[in-house]
């Protein structure tokens, strides 16, 4: 299965779930949060099998914010490319500490 076509099941899963009304946002974000500090708790634990769940469950919840805000395609990663592509710094214990 190809990104794409995984992406529109996951819209089509969340618009009859009633997921996609844009008056969802908040509670989208949190459940971000919620699913950020899960992938977190797996780093730790260093469990690459749940990690890569919980990355998958992170890009769903991403899906349905995009959607729900009209963002379509790859804006987001083409804008954030676009901030960090010539910035300067240091990596220091595996954070990059920018200029």
């Amino acid at each position: 299965m190809t990104r794409e076509v995984a992406e529109i099941n996951i819209l089509e899963w969340a618009n009859n779930k009633g997921l996609l009304d844009p008056s969802n946002l908040k509670t989208q974000m949190l459940k971000l949060v919620a699913e950020v500090g899960e992938l977190a708790d797996d780093v730790i634990k260093e469990d690459r099998k749940k990690i890569i769940d919980e990355l998958g469950d992170c890009e769903v919840v991403l899906t349905i914010m995009k959607e729900q805000l009209g963002v379509h395609e790859n804006l987001p990663i083409v804008q954030a490319w676009e901030k960090i592509k010539n910035r300067t710094g240091k990596t220091v214990n595996g954070t990059f500490i920018k200029d």
